[in-house]
């Protein structure tokens, strides 16, 4: 079997490497094996936070949401269990985008809740789901 030179090989990839690794501090920018190690450790923190990034999106929203819902004296819990029970299928990011940019808007949707809530007797607060199941 025919020898095979790994020099052109070894280098393409050490440079690459090192590449990645630009912007590191200190020998982790530097040193090839320190520069491996710290771009293994970036890749795993880079698709664990993806991850964390969508939670941490929808804890944004809900504290905006939540904090509209109060100025218009209800809270969170309410305001979502009236959206539910009206009928009105809005995802948080929506609903945080409303809140934010047109006020007037979520206050009406506050209502149509408060609305929802009201009409429900206290002690059958299931939804409609649960009622047909």
């Amino acid at each position: 079997m025919a020898r095979v030179k790994r020099a052109v090989n070894a280098q393409k990839k050490r440079r690459t490497v090192l590449a990645d690794a630009s912007g590191y501090r200190g020998q982790r920018s530097r040193l090839y094996r320190k520069a491996k190690e710290q771009q293994l450790h970036s890749l795993t923190y880079a698709y664990r936070d993806r991850k964390q990034r969508k939670g941490d999106f929808r804890q944004l929203w809900i504290t905006r949401i939540n904090a509209a819902a109060r100025a218009n004296d209800m809270t969170y819990n309410r305001f979502m269990q009236g959206l539910k029970l009206a009928g009105i299928e809005a995802d948080r990011k929506v609903l945080a985008e409303i809140a934010v940019s047109d006020p007037a808007a979520f206050a009406s949707l506050v209502e149509t809740a408060k609305a929802a809530v009201a009409d429900v007797p206290k002690g059958a607060e299931s939804t409609s789901d649960e009622a047909a199941a």
